[in-house]
Formats: structure tokens, C-alpha cells, sequence
């Protein structure tokens, strides 16, 4: 990772993108309608992991975007560069009352391999390390739960220790146009999934 004072300084103006959701037609930009909830993940390539999620029922929208790191507004090149701390991110808006946030950390522990550090298969770089970004302490403490029982699964299944990052969310940066909902702008887009085949335990008790 690099550090805050040799990251690339960005620019105070966000980059555009547009105010509604390709597929859906819900906005991905607040505000969100009352009642609903938002959380950030990284799971590599944010291509896939965006589809993944904006399929789900009770997921109302979803954006990709960056986070983790230091630059302000980075370009997609920047974040490349390794030179941001930012990792690829997909924003998920959803409404609690279809879908709990152990519902889909589930599906985001299932659909990556959470062990592989700052890669996922053949893609390395910090920018497609895994990670959880939450906004408040329930949120933080359902992430650690479900980090800790799919870590039991995996080491059952001969995986090493999990590499996630769990922490707050700093702010969410909005990916270029292009990269919003990708795989439904170009179907035949390619974006692996590094899936362990290992299942995650939801509905348990995470108290």
C-alpha cells in the first residue's frame, strides 16, 4: 500500500456519471428513497462483482466506484497505477426489510476468494484487494461475524487465513460512466469470478 503522502493528489471535482442505473432505472446517486441502506465492497474486478449484486432481489441499485485509499475523485489509470491506496469497490443500495446485509456479505464471501491478499486470480495490484466498507457499528460488527464463520469454512476447505479489509467507509468515489454497470452496456465483457466453491453460513445468530 502506498502511503498517504505519496499518493497522487486527484482533484476536488468528481467525475461524471449518470444520475440513473442502466439496467434499472434507480438512481445511484443519493439521496435513496427512505428505508434503505448502503454498503461498499471490493471483490476484485468491479465489473462482475457490480452484476452480481444489481441481480439480487431487495438490492434497489448499485454503482461502481473506489475506496480505501487517499486520492480524491482518481481516475480509473490512477487507480491502476497503485498509487491512490484505492481499491475497485461496487456501492449497494438495498432495502433491508428484502435483504439483510448477512444475506449479502454471503453472496460477496461466495463469489471471490477472500484469501488471496492484494489479487484476485490473475489480477494483481492493492486496487483488487477485498474489502468491506461499512457505515455504522452494526454493520461493522455483522461483516466481522460473517468474516469470522466463512474463515472457519475456508480453512475447513484447506484456504489460508482471510485477507479482507473491514473498515468504515471514508468516502465512496464514483467510477468513470463507462465503468457503471459495465457487463450490461457490454454483454460479452470479460470478468472473472475466483469463486472458492465454499458456502457461507447466513441466517445464524450475530449477536
Amino acid at each position: 500500500m502506498i502511503s498517504a503522502d505519496k499518493a497522487l493528489p486527484g482533484r476536488p471535482t468528481p467525475l461524471r456519471v449518470p444520475d440513473t442505473h442502466f439496467v434499472n432505472g434507480h438512481r445511484i446517486k443519493p439521496p435513496f428513497p427512505a428505508g434503505l441502506e448502503t454498503v461498499v465492497v471490493g471483490m476484485g474486478c468491479f465489473w462482475g462483482a457490480e452484476k452480481d449484486f444489481w441481480q439480487l432481489d431487495g438490492v434497489y441499485s448499485t454503482a461502481a466506484g473506489y475506496a480505501g485509499g487517499f486520492t480524491p475523485n482518481p481516475s480509473y489509470e490512477e487507480v491502476c497505477s497503485g498509487r491512490t491506496g484505492h481499491t475497485e469497490v461496487v456501492l449497494i443500495v438495498f432495502d433491508p426489510k428484502v435483504i439483510r446485509l448477512d444475506q449479502i456479505l454471503a453472496h460477496f464471501w461466495e463469489n471471490h476468494d477472500p484469501t488471496q491478499g492484494m489479487r484476485q486470480g490473475n489480477d494483481h495490484g492493492t486496487q483488487y484487494r477485498s474489502a468491506i466498507y461499512t457505515n455504522s457499528d452494526d454493520q461493522s460488527a455483522i461483516a466481522n461475524s460473517t468474516k469470522e464463520m466463512f474463515g472457519e469454512r475456508l480453512a475447513a476447505a484447506g484456504y489460508g487465513e482471510v485477507t479482507t479489509e473491514i473498515a468504515p467507509l471514508g468516502t465512496f468515489f464514483y467510477a468513470e460512466d463507462y465503468h457503471q454497470q459495465y457487463l450490461a452496456k457490454n454483454p460479452h465483457g470479460y470478468c472473472p469470478v475466483h469463486a472458492t466453491g465454499v458456502s457461507c453460513p447466513v441466517g445464524l445468530d450475530l449477536e
